[in-house]
């Protein structure tokens, strides 16, 4: 039987009588399976792209070939290409970091010939037991090599991922015999040009329409988060179905979700700080329509499948419009319309400049590491953090970037500077850089609305069959609201007002220990649960609170009663502080003149039993566990003198790494006093992604 006859008889078996291909599925089946072609396919979401793997694949096989390797960029992803699989008969597994206790059984079944299809993520061709072990017990060989979501492979495009330029070296190595397949919906020519450059010559690229005639768009700017929450309880339930709002960072999927909840919306945040048990349950609980919404950053995106959803919301505006078509197209797939409504905010530029200017680590931090490499036999991560002032996040990137660069490599948790010499790339990194501050402008273009929406997106991807849709708010007329509710808004400012956020207490050392403080804190020195009023610079308290901090003068009697109410009414810590202490500083009297009227006003003695006794760099300059601590060591005392034995409220202006307070409360328990609640105007920690 041809091949293309037996593609049909699969096709009807998955998708019942009367089922037919889309233009180029069949295509670049028989591309994959009779010519043994390597094949780029560039679709629209919802378009079918899955199904050429799963088809090929249960071809590939039954011809006798070898499992199809398939590398995925998340494991959502991962769990719906799996249950698709098994839905045209084939057998799919997969080895990521949340089944490590299955990996012996699944690497039996893959030297019993017993898998079909193969799903790793990019990072585990960087695991020397997978290169060597895993992929060794695949006797036949590999039968199909499948990149997923390829434009991570590009760092043109919205999502690269460095690990993904590893794929590059395995592809070199295989037969030409062996097919490879590369999909994706959101690859503009910069970005299929640079795959193909990535994949080898003579990729056969497919390439449809990425129009999405279920989706009606509208944008609009709402720049105060306040303005948005009321927009969102004002409107969610007026969206059909259930659906995604989207968020660019995780305190604002928790900020978003807390809200909507408070006006009797059914959500619930996910993002990934949630472990994978829990995430799973939320998918599962979003396809089945039992929650009107998932507030998600992108950790809920590409791939995650469930065709009759509703909505998209974006409660802030994404980095690009190629980002932003990616997230929509979860919408809409097998329902006849789906509403997408993009609100833009103040705050979007500053967090979407942090990723950009984020995204390839500086040459002076690439340099750093190599010179403390260069020093030594090789170095541990916590090694490499106590000589170079980098956070654990930027020193896991840079040494990344130099394994991809072949200037590093690993003996066990050691890194070790190789023989090779290294010049960064950075004419392509100041060329990435300004693509994606372009792209930043033309998202705000887009919202600015002059002209369609879905052909603005179109043509954004060097869609060739780009027009106007006839449905957005642009060619029919707004279908949401622009405003938001008056008293609604008044309502959302006392919420964010009340967004309080706790200060968790360290309760061990940094690995390998610092200065001889090594594994847990005793439970007797560790300070207690604490509170900051809001996230620093943010909407609410934290925008006041920044501009005291720099703006001179001293922190506005609004702050004071608003403390004093989070303490009296909502955090109401037990035993009571008896007394209240101020972080001290060498440079200023800011903090301890709020932390004394705050102590007024909670009818409290104010002393201030720590002295500060040695000027240090200022604690936000030092980027990891190791430098932080270092840096507070020594450079407090208590006088003995002010110190009153009862529980304490350590009082600080902006908390970040905790280990300030966290030293403080050491030695205020040490030298009697009793237990310490730290308390701060704004935390200005981190909380981005996804």
């Amino acid at each position: 039987m041809a091949t293309a006859d037996r593609a049909q008889a699969l096709l009807l078996a998955m998708l019942g009588e009367g089922a037919a291909f889309r233009a180029g599925q069949l295509e670049a089946v028989l591309a994959l399976v009779d010519d043994r072609s390597r094949v780029l396919v560039v679709e629209r979401t919802g378009w079918g792209k899955s199904l050429i793997y799963f088809m090929a694949t249960r071809l590939l096989r039954d011809g006798g070939a070898g499992p199809t390797i398939l590398i995925s960029p998340l494991l959502s992803l991962m769990r719906d290409q799996m249950r698709m699989a098994d839905a045209i008969g084939v057998r799919a597994l997969t080895i990521n970091s949340e089944n490590v206790h299955l990996w012996n059984e699944i690497e039996g079944a893959l030297a019993a010939a017993d898998v079909d299809l193969l799903l790793v993520s990019p990072e585990r061709l960087s695991n020397q037991r997978f290169r060597e072990r895993t992929l060794g017990l695949i006797e036949r060989g590999i039968g199909m090599f499948v990149v997923d979501e390829a434009h991570c492979i590009s760092d043109w495009g919205h999502d690269f991922r460095p690990d993904y330029r590893r794929i590059k070296n395995l592809v070199t190595l295989l037969p030409p015999t062996v097919p490879l397949l590369a999909t994706t919906a959101t690859a503009n020519d910069r970005v299929v040009a640079d795959i193909e450059d990535q994949l080898g010559p003579d990729l056969v690229v497919i390439r449809g329409s990425l129009a999405r005639d279920s989706l009606r768009l509208q944008a609009i700017a709402l720049s105060d988060q306040a303005e948005r929450l009321a927009w969102l309880a004002e409107n969610l339930d007026r969206l059909s179905g259930s659906g995604i709002v989207y968020c660019l960072t995780i305190a604002d999927c928790e900020r978003v979700s807390d809200w909507l909840q408070s006006r009797g919306y059914d959500v619930a945040a996910y993002h990934s700080g949630l472990n994978g048990e829990k995430r799973r349950a939320l998918e599962e609980a979003l396809r089945a329509n039992q929650v009107k919404a998932l507030v998600a950053t992108i950790a809920l995106g590409m791939g995650f499948d469930k065709r009759d959803l509703g909505f998209v919301v974006h409660y802030q505006r994404p980095g690009s419009a190629v980002a932003y078509y990616q997230q929509i197209g979860r919408a809409g797939r097998a329902v006849e319309r789906a509403d997408v409504v993009l609100l833009a905010g103040r705050e979007d530029d500053q967090i979407e400049s942090f990723f950009i200017h984020g995204a390839f680590p500086p040459e002076d931090n690439l340099r750093q590491v190599l010179t403390a490499l260069e020093a030594g036999e090789g170095l541990t991560v916590s090694e490499l953090e106590d000589v170079v002032n980098l956070s654990r996040g930027r020193l896991q990137q840079a040494l990344k970037v130099l394994e991809l660069d072949e200037a590093v490599f690993r003996d066990g948790s050691r890194h070790v500077r190789s023989a090779t010499a290294w010049t960064p790339d950075n004419e392509r990194i100041r060329s990435v850089t300004e693509q994606r501050e372009r792209e930043l402008g033309r998202m705000q273009d887009y919202v600015r609305g002059e002209s369609c929406l879905m052909e603005f997106l179109q043509r954004e991807l060097d869609d060739p069959a780009a027009a106007s849709c006839g449905r957005c708010a642009v060619c029919a007329g707004d279908f949401v609201s622009r405003e938001a509710d008056a008293a609604l808004v008044r309502e959302a400012v006392g919420f964010l007002r009340r967004s309080h956020r706790l200060i968790q207490p360290r309760k061990k050392w940094p690995d390998g220990g610092v200065d001889g403080r090594r594994g847990m804190i005793p439970q007797p020195l560790r300070a207690e649960e604490g509170r900051a009023l809001a996230i620093y610079g943010d909407a609410g308290w934290g925008r006041l609170v920044s501009q005291a901090k720099y703006g001179g003068g001293r922190f506005d009697e609004e702050l004071v009663e608003a403390v004093a109410e989070l303490i009296e009414q909502t955090w109401r810590p037990g035993p009571a502080p008896e007394w209240v202490v101020a972080m001290p500083s060498l440079r200023t009297d800011l903090v301890p003149e709020f932390a004394a009227r705050l102590a007024a006003r909670l009818g409290l003695p104010y002393s201030q039993a720590l002295v500060k006794v040695k000027e240090t760099p200022p604690q936000k300059e030092m980027e990891n566990s190791r430098q932080q601590l270092r840096n507070v060591i020594g450079a407090f005392e208590v006088d003995q003198a002010a110190l009153l034995p009862g529980p304490a409220l350590l009082v600080d202006d902006v908390v970040d790494s905790r280990w300030s307070l966290t030293e403080c409360a050491r030695l205020l328990r040490e030298s009697g006093s009793g237990p310490v609640y730290p308390c701060a105007l704004a935390d200005s920690s981190r909380s981005g992604d996804s």
